[in-house]
C-alpha cells in the first residue's frame, strides 16, 4: 500500500486483510508469533536433515519454507501452523526488507579503502561486463522465443524486460554460503564487491530496458523514466547512505558498552531501511532510494570511518543470524509453484535460466581475464554469480506495469527462475568456492586438528 502526503509517498505493506481485523487482537498476534516460531524451528531442523547431503544451510531454509508454505502444510488451513496463503506470506515482507538491509550493510563492509585499492578496478570491470553480458544473452534468446511463440503468447516487451532482470544476483544467498563455510581467498574477496555492484548496474540496465519496453507498449519514449529517475535513485541512495553512515559513526562514539553499540548499529540499519520506503514525486520525476544500495553505502562509510567497525560488524553478524534464517524460510514460502501448470512459461523459463547462466559465466570469465585475475577466478567466478532472488523479484513487481499480459509473463518467469536458482544456486556457489580452495572440506578440517596430536604421540 502507498500513502500520499502531498508530493511525498510512503510505501508500506498491510499486515492484515479487512476480514482479519474483525478477529480479536490476541488471536492475530498469537498467529503471527506462532508462524515466526515454527518458521525458525523448521528452518533449523531442516539444516540437520540436509547436512549429510553436503548442501548449504540456506538450501535447508528454503526447503523448510516450501514445506510450511501455501502449497504444502499451508493447505491444511490451520492458522499459525504454516503460511496458509500467499497474502499471509506477504504480510511478513517487512521482515524480509529488514533482513535485506542487514545483508547489504554486511556487504558494504567489504568495501574498505585498503581492499578497494587492491581489487576495486577488477570488481568494477567484472561487475559491469558480466551484468551486461547476461542481459545481451537473454535478450537475444528471448526475442527469438517471442518470434517463435508469437507476440500474443510471449511479448517482445516482456523479453526485453527479462533481459534486464537477468543482471541481478542474490547477495543474501551468496553471503550466507560464504559465512557458513568461512570462505576466504582471492575469489571470495572479489565475489562480494561484484555482487554488491550488481545492484547498481542492474538498476540502470533495468530502468533503461523497462523504459524501452513501456515505450514499445504505448508507442512513446519517456526519457525521464529511462534515464533521469534511475540516475536520481542511484545518486540519492549513495548520498543518503553516506550521510547516515557519518551520523552513525558519530553517534556510536557516545556509547562504550558493547550491548549499547550493538543496539545503535541495529537502530541505524532499520532507520535506513525505513527511509528508503519514502518516495517524493515532482511531476514525472521520482526521488527515492534503493534499500540495498543505501544500506551498502551505510556499511561502507561506517567501516571506513569507525575505528572499531570490525568488532561491531562481527557482533551484528551474530545478532542477525535468526533474522536471516527467517528471511530465507519466508523466501521459500513465497515460491510460486502454480506456474508449472503453464507449459509455455516453463519453456521460456528454462531458456531464460540457461542463457542467463551462460551470460554470467562467460561474462565473468571474460572480464576476469581482461582485468588480470588469476586462472582460478577466471574459472569459478561466474558460477558463484548464479543465485537470484530479492532484487529480481522486486524488478518483476515493477514489470507488472507493462500492458496486456506482458507484466504477468515477466512475473511468472522470474518466479520460476528464482525457484530453480534459489534451490540450486547456493550449492553451486559452495562447489565453486570449494574447488577454488577457499572452502576447506570437513574431513580436511578434522585432519588439521588431529594430526598435531598424533605427531606428539609418535
Amino acid at each position: 500500500m502507498v500513502v500520499q502526503y502531498g508530493i511525498v509517498r510512503i510505501k508500506y505493506y498491510e499486515k492484515e486483510a479487512a476480514a482479519n481485523c474483525a478477529r480479536p487482537l490476541w488471536e492475530r498476534n498469537m498467529e503471527i508469533l506462532l508462524s515466526i516460531a515454527i518458521a525458525l524451528l523448521c528452518g533449523l531442523l531442516m539444516t540437520r536433515v540436509i547436512k549429510p547431503l553436503g548442501l548449504p544451510a540456506v538450501t535447508g531454509y528454503l526447503v523448510a519454507g516450501i514445506l510450511i508454505g501455501p502449497y504444502v502444510l499451508g493447505r491444511l488451513g490451520i492458522a499459525g501452523l504454516g503460511f496458509t496463503s500467499m497474502a499471509y506470506v506477504e504480510s511478513f515482507k517487512v521482515i524480509s526488507d529488514v533482513a535485506l538491509g542487514f545483508i547489504a550493510f554486511s556487504i558494504g563492509n567489504e568495501f574498505r579503502l585498503s581492499q578497494i585499492k587492491s581489487i576495486g578496478k577488477q570488481a568494477l570491470i567484472v561487475g559491469v561486463i558480466q551484468a551486461v553480458m547476461a542481459t545481451v544473452f537473454v535478450d537475444i534468446a528471448l526475442i527469438a522465443m517471442s518470434f517463435i511463440l508469437g507476440n500474443d503468447v510471449f511479448p517482445i516487451s516482456a523479453a526485453i524486460t527479462l533481459g534486464a532482470v537477468a543482471t541481478a544476483t542474490a547477495p543474501a544467498a551468496t553471503l550466507m554460503v560464504v559465512r557458513q563455510y568461512k570462505a576466504k581467498g582471492p575469489l571470495t574477496n572479489l565475489l562480494l564487491p561484484v555482487v554488491a555492484l550488481d545492484d547498481a548496474v542492474g538498476l540502470i540496465v533495468f530502468a533503461v530496458s523497462f523504459g524501452i519496453a513501456k515505450a514499445m507498449d504505448v508507442g512513446a519514449l519517456d526519457i525521464v523514466s529511462i534515464i533521469v529517475n534511475p540516475l536520481i535513485e542511484i545518486v540519492f541512495s549513495i548520498i543518503l547512505g553516506a550521510v547516515l553512515g557519518f551520523i552513525f559513526s558519530e553517534v556510536e562514539k557516545h556509547f562504550h558498552s558493547r550491548s549499547k553499540r550493538l543496539s545503535v548499529s541495529v537502530t541505524f540499519v532499520i532507520l535506513t531501511v525505513a527511509l528508503t520506503m519514502i518516495e517524493i514525486e515532482i511531476g514525472k520525476v521520482v526521488i527515492t532510494a534503493s534499500s540495498l544500495l543505501t544500506c551498502m553505502m551505510l556499511g561502507t562509510v561506517f567501516c571506513n570511518v569507525c575505528e572499531s567497525s570490525e568488532e561491531l560488524m562481527d557482533r551484528v553478524d551474530r545478532w542477525t543470524t535468526p533474522l536471516f534464517v527467517l528471511f530465507f524460510v519466508i523466501s521459500g514460502a513465497e515460491l510460486e509453484f502454480s506456474i508449472f501448470a503453464q507449459g509455455a512459461m516453463v519453456l521460456v523459463g528454462v531458456v531464460y535460466i540457461l542463457f542467463r547462466s551462460a551470460g554470467k559465466i562467460v561474462g565473468a570469465s571474460l572480464s576476469a581475464k581482461i582485468s588480470g585475475c588469476s586462472d582460478t577466478i577466471v574459472k569459478y567466478l561466474g558460477i558463484t554469480l548464479l543465485p537470484q532472488a530479492g532484487v529480481a523479484l522486486g524488478m518483476s513487481v515493477i514489470a507488472m506495469e507493462l500492458s496486456g499480459n506482458a507484466g504477468l509473463v515477466v512475473r511468472n518467469i522470474v518466479l520460476f527462475s528464482v525457484l530453480i536458482y534459489e534451490l540450486v544456486g547456493p550449492l553451486l556457489t559452495k562447489m565453486a568456492l570449494t574447488r577454488a580452495g577457499e572452502i576447506i572440506p570437513e574431513h580436511r578440517k578434522s585432519a588439521k586438528v588431529i594430526n598435531p596430536h598424533r605427531l606428539k604421540k609418535q
